[in-house]
């Protein structure tokens, strides 16, 4: 298996103050940069089967957003439009501009809010992608509660307690039980309480009263990339009617819905996903079946 080497940079992005941000390099070949979710998420936890499987025919950078693994967690007001200048900062000095993108959850939304405002990625992929729509079911109840005040707090203060909180939290994420290895992973990401605070406040920032703040849908037909749409039917945060709308609107996408998966198909389904991923990074269109 392909040893990842954990690196760091310092970056100035644009509008913001200093940041060092931690990344797992690994392989050897043409780039491709991974990034993860918001909060309970590292690079080493979304991407731990994906390294290694990526690695034998790339060099595969994996970063640590702010806020998250190894990164600094400055007490900051945390965005998807702040991950975005981190990640283009990151880009520019690594000097991987054009670098395929493959982003999960809320990373899928930075990938393509940089592809959409900053840069040119070769290809995107996109996994149970933020970003996709406008609302969600549960976006009333969690505004509600984040702005409350001490309710919020009160319940974040709890977060990574204990395995049992994590193990309760994944199974809320996931489409049946969660193994063992994510609730440990997840159990050491949010150790340090600069990711909680960072989450809540990205939260904050995107869950408000009318809808959720990025949403990307209405200019989707501006990419012609190259697309990789993946997203778990069962998911039970982000519908997968979102990558299905979005396979309509853009133009070179290929899209796989996997049965039985819910918001962490990385973890849930790593060979399917790998497969999907390696196949789509080694063509010069979509996926294929």
């Amino acid at each position: 298996m392909t040893q990842a080497e954990s690196r760091t940079r310092d970056l100035t992005p644009d509008g913001h103050d200093p940041v060092s941000v931690n990344y797992l390099q690994a392989g050897e070949g043409p780039p491709v940069v991974l990034l993860h979710g918001i909060g309970l998420d590292a690079a080493n936890v979304s991407w731990r089967h994906t390294i290694p499987a990526l690695a034998g025919h790339r060099t595969v950078y994996a970063l640590d957003l702010p806020g998250h693994g190894d990164s600094d967690k400055p007490r900051t007001r945390y965005t998807t439009d702040y991950f975005v200048d981190v990640l283009d900062a990151f880009l520019s000095d690594l000097g991987l501009d054009s670098a395929p993108l493959v982003g999960v959850s809320m990373g899928g939304a930075v990938a393509l809010g940089y592809a959409l405002d900053s840069g040119t990625p070769e290809r995107l992929a996109l996994l149970d992608s933020y970003g996709l729509g406008g609302d969600a079911y549960w976006r009333p109840a969690a505004t509600g509660v984040l702005w409350t005040p001490g309710l919020g707090q009160h319940l974040w203060s709890g977060v990574g307690s204990s395995k049992t909180s994590v193990r309760s939290s994944v199974a809320g994420l996931v489409g049946g039980t969660p193994s063992e290895a994510l609730v440990g992973d997840v159990y050491e990401a949010v150790q340090d309480r600069g990711t909680v605070r960072a989450m809540r406040s990205w939260q904050r920032s995107e869950f408000q009263p009318t809808g959720l703040k990025t949403d990307h849908s209405a200019r989707l037909e501006e990419l012609d990339v190259p697309a990789l749409l993946i997203h778990g039917a069962d998911d039970p945060l982000l519908p997968p009617s979102w990558s299905r709308a979005a396979h309509r609107h853009l133009p070179n996408s290929d899209l796989h819905v996997l049965s039985g998966v819910g918001h962490w198909p990385t973890r849930e389904r790593p060979e399917e996903v790998n497969r999907l991923l390696a196949s789509f990074l080694a063509t010069d269109g979509p996926a294929s079946d």
